[in-house]
């Protein structure tokens, strides 16, 4: 496969802060761009998280840009309970002196996507606030991504509340909006994701990892407290990864199963406020989403960990082989 150029709109978070890691590991992934926006944790810390991260991975060079504090209409909600104060669990990187890029998020996307119309794939892993707004400032973006994926909602139950995943649940306009667009949206969310999860024996693989294990990753697991993660005892098969498994649809799209499906997002229930309604008999004019309905988790992880060990060898880590 060719080399596929992303850009990773994020609300770094523990799971965000693997994706970022597994996109920079993955040799057939070239990162041009993060945008951060307020979710798991306000817009300072997931701005502040995402350089951090970045430094610390080895990718200086790929901008980070702030883009929304706030969702466009609603109260902030935000996810501490489950990713801790500091957004990164248990986990303590280095400071880094490194600053964002100037300029906001809406209009990197926008720039970044228009000068290599059809070559870059946008994926999103937070809530939807700086997509919405730059497909109301910037039209043309929704003609000139190569892809758009998500990851967010559910066609079954949510973990917010019954009904709602919390991406789409931080900002419902912002998702009715990106839905509504125009493009195909690929819809990575909690069908799959909840299997993605990190269980003693991956953890166990990842002990070889090094610095990036034993300053990020193990560490981060640790402290992924809290609830939201479905039904049972609170992570007792190991914590999911939700948004790697947007990530790893584009690097190995066999490995995520999707259908299309007419996906609309409800703003106004006040039970099912954020809900992905998700209608799989649409007819196919209709749809307007490939939703994800099974994952290889196998070998997601196998993927995933390859990756890492790429990460972990660049960090000047000890006898580091593939996982």
């Amino acid at each position: 496969m060719a080399v596929q150029k992303i850009i990773i709109d994020c609300d770094p978070g523990i799971d965000d802060a693997f994706a970022l890691a597994f996109a920079h590991g993955h040799p057939e992934l070239d990162l041009g761009g993060i945008t951060t926006v307020a979710g798991n944790v306000g817009l300072d810390l997931t701005t502040a998280n995402a350089l951090r991260v970045r430094d610390f991975v080895g990718m200086r060079d790929v901008p980070v840009t702030a883009g929304c504090a706030v969702p466009l209409q609603r109260p902030a909600l935000d996810a501490r309970a489950v990713h801790g104060d500091s957004g990164l669990g248990a986990a303590s990187l280095p400071a880094t002196p490194s600053q964002p890029a100037r300029g906001h998020a809406v209009d990197f996307l926008a720039g970044a996507i228009g000068v290599e119309p059809g070559q870059v794939t946008l994926i999103a892993i937070g809530p939807l606030t700086n997509i919405a707004l730059a497909v109301r400032r910037h039209p043309q973006i929704v003609s000139q991504v190569r892809d758009f994926v998500i990851m967010g909602g559910s066609a079954g139950r949510g973990n917010v509340t019954p009904a709602a995943e919390f991406n789409i649940a931080a900002d419902p306009e912002a998702a009715a909006i990106v839905f509504a667009a125009g493009w195909t949206v690929t819809m990575v969310g909690l069908d799959v994701t909840l299997q993605a999860r990190a269980t003693a024996a991956v953890r166990a693989r990842m002990h070889g990892l090094g610095r990036l294990a034993d300053d990020l990753l193990l560490p981060s697991l640790a402290g992924y407290t809290g609830t939201g993660h479905g039904p049972g005892p609170d992570h007792a098969d190991g914590p999911p990864v939700h948004d790697v498994c947007a990530v790893a649809r584009v690097a190995a799209p066999g490995l995520v199963t999707c259908a299309p499906a007419r996906v609309e997002v409800e703003t106004a229930g006040r039970w099912t406020s954020g809900m992905t309604v998700t209608d799989f008999t649409a007819a196919a004019g209709d749809c307007n989403a490939q939703v994800a309905v099974a994952i290889d988790t196998d070998g997601f992880w196998d993927l995933v960990l390859d990756a890492y060990a790429r990460v972990a060898a660049g960090l000047g880590a000890a006898s580091v082989t593939p996982c």
